[in-house]
């Protein structure tokens, strides 16, 4: 029996160190990657990566790799292996010079179930479908204000609204995040649905709650462990599940509107986007570029996340600079009683005269890179971006905060310094890094909508109010971050002008 007990030990050890030879012979499937493939850190056999990253501040950790990899590196996520770029020059091959290259979303769990692995909406479709329904959505945005001045009114419009809502807490302190949420939420509201939303409808603040937590979700580490091991998050208990419940939230939402227009519907007539969608289905032909119903709730929920989102959090960072750095306040405000007054509302055309608010717009949306890690590509062929290889098929993400803080491109990178975009005369300068939208064939197709609204709301504000921290509080430029970066909550005093 001892012998045999030995026997049947051996037996056991032997399968498994047999298995775990399968499993690290499954790891390293493919063989050896071709020459010039980024490296990486070392990765743990099945897991890969995942517990490296930094859950705090993944952007951080992920783009001070660079400094011990190279400009282009892989790290691995369970199986999947994700290749970033970092820094201004390799961020433009990627998504300027080679844009054909890297056009495409990859394969991603998580989104696959989000959208229905087909449908897409905009944000996750490819080929002819995407490139249809985007040239589509940016034509509305066009058609139903962009265009003709309609959406420049609207802005000022809720802008009062906004500075009404302000104005109540007469100098009190109070947290502005809702009130700029909602300001913003109605511009796109008004494009998309055609119609605005009260500040205290419940409706709305059930929709940015739902969406803020979502967003944060899709940014974390349990939507990095759904990717990487989908069969098994499906069965497990956790934050994860509430991206899915969150999102048919949204969804819902987008369906009543939709259901909404459906009864007073007039092809010939459009009133907003959804109509202009619906008017475009009638033919069925077009059913095969996305135009369905299915898509047309995921269109509409990527609209309304995106055109409020970004915007609505960098207005938030843009109090915290500005009252981080008072005497920056006072220059804009000087520059604003010069050019426009108080009599008046600002409008686009005063843009061109206001050099100097126009940069610290600009420093505000590169100090407060709210899209930090920008979104997944996917390179349709073996493709070479510097002296790296990337081979087809292989999932892409170039780190907009390698860009926006690149210490090659910006004087005082970590600094909040409006001259960044000013020259020795006070003069406007673009600069070539400032990408908070990206840039190439998949930059933000509301890029000209969300320049207006930061510019009149934020100048709108400043001619009203001067903003100071409650209580002298030091506001924290640190933030939390998920897909987007957003300030911690904090509460602020305004004065009325």
């Amino acid at each position: 029996m001892w012998v045999c007990g030995v026997y049947l030990g051996l037996n056991v050890w032997g399968v498994l160190l047999l298995g775990l030879a399968l499993v690290l012979l499954a790891c390293n499937a493919g063989g050896k990657e071709p020459a010039g493939f980024p490296r990486g850190p070392l990765a743990v056999p099945l897991l890969g990566n995942v517990f490296n990253i930094a859950v705090k501040q993944p952007h951080t950790y992920l783009t001070q790799l660079a400094d011990t990899y190279g400009n282009v590196f892989c790290v691995r996520v369970g199986q999947e292996k994700t290749l970033f770029v970092c820094g201004w020059k390799m961020v433009k091959e990627v998504l300027v010079t080679q844009a054909d290259a890297f056009a495409d979303r990859p394969h991603q769990a998580l989104y696959s179930r989000l959208y229905n692995r087909h449908t897409g909406g905009l944000l996750c479709s490819n080929g002819k479908t995407w490139r249809r329904q985007r040239h589509f959505a940016m034509g509305t945005l066009r058609t139903f204000g962009l265009a003709n001045g309609a959406t420049e009114t609207s802005i000022c419009q809720e802008s009062q609204h906004l500075h009404r809502a302000i104005r109540k807490h007469k100098g009190e302190a109070f947290e502005p995040a809702a009130y700029l949420n909602s300001a913003v939420a109605n511009i796109i509201c008004q494009v998309v649905f055609g119609r605005r939303f009260d500040y205290s409808d419940p409706d709305l603040q059930r929709l940015h709650a739902t969406m803020t937590e979502m967003i944060y979700l899709e940014g974390s580490v349990w939507a990095l462990l759904y990717d990487a091991f989908p069969a098994l998050m499906q069965l497990l208990p956790g934050p994860h599940n509430r991206i899915f419940t969150n999102f048919q939230a949204l969804r819902d939402f987008m369906s009543a509107q939709i259901t909404s227009h459906k009864s007073d519907f007039d092809p010939s007539n459009p009133r907003d986007y959804i109509d202009a969608f619906l008017a475009e289905s009638k033919d069925k032909a077009n059913g095969e570029l996305g135009f369905t119903e299915e898509n047309l709730v995921l269109c509409c929920l990527d609209l309304f996340i995106a055109g409020t989102e970004t915007s609505a959090k960098t207005l938030q960072w843009g109090l915290i600079f500005l009252i981080q750095n008072p005497q920056i306040q006072d220059k804009v405000q000087a520059e604003i009683k010069r050019v426009i007054g108080s009599s008046r509302f600002p409008e686009m055309a005063d843009r061109a005269r206001m050099p100097y608010t126009n940069a610290v717009i600009h420093e505000i949306q590169r100090m407060a890179n709210v899209i930090p890690l920008n979104g997944t590509r996917m390179a349709a062929k073996d493709t070479r971006v510097g002296d790296y290889v990337i081979p087809k098929g292989s999932t892409v993400l170039p780190i907009l905060t390698s860009v926006l803080f690149d210490k090659n491109e910006w004087e005082t990178p970590h600094t909040f310094n409006p001259g960044h975009f000013l020259d020795a005369d006070g003069k406007f300068v673009k600069r070539n890094a400032f990408l908070p939208f990206s840039a190439g064939k998949r930059a933000c197709l509301g890029e000209g909508l969300a320049r207006m609204e930061l510019f009149l709301f934020l100048v709108g504000m400043l001619q009203k109010f001067t903003f100071s921290a409650a209580g002298g509080a030091q506001l924290s430029s640190e933030g939390t971050v998920g897909m987007t970066r957003s300030p911690y909550p904090f509460e602020i005093r305004a004065e009325a002008q």
